[in-house]
Parts: structure tokens; sequence; C-alpha cells
């Protein structure tokens, strides 16, 4: 089974990772490295990617005459999607491990984060009666 797991991190302006000492910062990303390092040896990872923050997000949709209209930046958005990953599991608790071992990525002095991670199941398809 595929699931999402979805990092989402507190608002108020761009990252404010990148204004934590950086000895911080890298300890960070070297856990990122390193759990994505053990889960694509697991076979798990299907995907991971960070996300641009929401000063650089555009929210779009089709206009009358289908041509895009863009609303955006949310500088101020209360919380943002940061980053996620698709990982291919054996069951629902396999992910909730996973998303329990990202959530304590070590943020400022080391202390882990504990951020909320979503997991939501990946679904293959719609019903087949309905195709």
């Amino acid at each position: 089974m595929k699931y999402i797991l979805m990092m989402n991190t507190p608002g108020g302006g761009p990252y404010q990772i990148a204004k934590w000492p950086q000895q911080d910062l890298k300890a960070h990303i070297a856990f990122m490295v390193n759990f994505d390092k053990k889960l694509r040896a697991s076979g798990e990872l299907v995907a991971a990617e960070g996300l641009a923050g929401p000063d650089q997000a555009k929210r779009v949709r089709a206009g009358k005459d289908g041509k895009p209209i863009t609303d955006g930046v949310f500088p101020e958005s209360k919380e943002f999607l940061a980053g996620y990953w698709i990982v291919d599991v054996e069951s629902p608790e396999r992910a909730y491990e996973i998303a329990a071992q990202a959530s304590a990525a070590p943020g400022p002095g080391g202390a882990p984060l504990n951020m909320p991670i979503e997991v939501r199941q990946v679904l293959s398809g719609p019903p087949p009666d309905l195709l």
C-alpha cells in the first residue's frame, strides 16, 4: 500500500528553518539525508521532495476562458506543506512508524521537532464500477 506522508510546518513567513544556527540546520539536513537513505535501502521509498515556501506559492484556477488565474503569494500562511514522502509499505502501521521517525527530526539545539506528519493512503484509482 502506498501512503503520502506530508510534513506541515508553522507559517509566519518563509521557512523559519533558515534562521536556525548553522550547526542545527546542518544536523537537520543530515538527519533528512540519512532518513532518505534508510528508506531507499529498505525499498519503501517511492518519492520524497522538499517544497518551496509559501512566499513562492501561487494558487491557480481556470478562468471562464480556460486561461490561468493566479492568486498569491501567501507569506502569512498559518501553516504550509514543507515536503512529503511517498512510501510503499505493508501496512498503515508501518507508514505511521515512518511518519513518527520523520517527526522526530532535530530542530534548534538538537531537540526533536515532533512536528505533525499527515499520513494518507494513495489510492490506485477509482473503483472499477466507475470506469
